[in-house]
């Protein structure tokens, strides 16, 4: 409420006038005594809650991740740069100039802390719109298609624009976003896993595999069984299975290879993949 009585103020032409001519007399007398801190800190007090309008009104719409004292911390800098800069024989008071150039550091901040195009926070702002002024004449949010033919663009195009735009938005997981059908849904349950074990097509598929796997090395002969199990799983060399097995080491490499033709032959090609457990 502080800082939009300020913004209010500072527009208003029945007060504009006698707070401007307090702050050029301040001014004045700091021109004359720039080494005197108390001036100067009289100046930037007293413009501080625009200061404050400012990045509040400008920053207001950013992820929350964003640190609020840092942008305040830029503009009252700007500020007190501008109490150095300030000429009055260009024909623009304090307040106008400071303004002017508060307002532009803080622009330039967001800049260099949004790591987004351009064009992803002008697509971010068109569809913003959009919606707005669907809702304003519909009374519902727009669907999809809706939205698309509104920003003359497809379907596809309008999924692109948006997942580029929650890709540049750096915000927690627990955030409620809305989905493509308009539900609420915490931003973490729209994100899909790469992990294949949480996928149960996928676990259906491997546990499957699986089966016939063990089905096709059931039916080996027991020597071969019994080679595979000392390499892949006592993992011993091909050597020292040969002195298990009272056979050379070539010997049981003929016999390794043998066994992977046996397991190709009955798996098929499909199952190559699974071949891992013995290669």
């Amino acid at each position: 409420m502080e800082s939009a009585t300020a913004g209010r103020r500072a527009s208003g032409s029945g007060e504009r006038k006698p707070r401007t001519d307090e702050l050029q007399r301040l001014w004045n007398q700091y021109r004359s005594r720039p080494d005197d801190k108390r001036l100067r800190d009289r100046l930037v007090l007293s413009l501080a809650p625009m200061v404050k309008f400012i990045v509040y009104r400008k920053v207001r719409n950013v992820p929350a991740h964003v640190e609020i004292e840092d942008y305040l911390s830029v503009g009252i800098e700007a500020l007190i740069l501008s109490l150095d800069r300030y000429d009055p024989a260009k024909g623009a008071t304090l307040e106008q100039f400071a303004w002017t150039r508060v307002h532009g550091a803080v622009l330039d901040e967001l800049r260099r802390q949004d790591w987004a195009p351009r064009s992803v926070r002008r697509w971010e702002r068109d569809i913003e719109k959009a919606v707005q002024d669907f809702t304003g004449v519909h009374g519902r949010r727009p669907h999809q298609d809706e939205l698309a033919e509104m920003l003359g663009c497809t379907l596809e195009e309008l999924r692109r624009h948006r997942h580029d735009i929650a890709r540049s938005d750096v915000t927690s997981l627990n955030a409620v976003v809305l989905s493509e059908d308009d539900t609420e849904v915490e931003r973490m349950e729209t994100l899909a896993s790469a992990d294949e074990r949480l996928n149960p097509e996928a676990a259906a598929l491997k546990t499957d595999a699986k089966e016939r796997f063990r089905d096709a090395f059931a039916d080996l002969p027991q020597r071969e069984r019994e080679i595979a199990v000392l390499l892949y799983v006592k993992h011993l060399t091909m050597a020292e299975i040969g002195e298990v097995m009272g056979v050379s080491e070539s010997r049981i490499c003929q016999i390794h290879g043998r066994t992977k033709k046996r397991l190709r032959a009955a798996l098929q090609d499909e199952d190559a993949a699974l071949f891992h457990l013995v290669a």
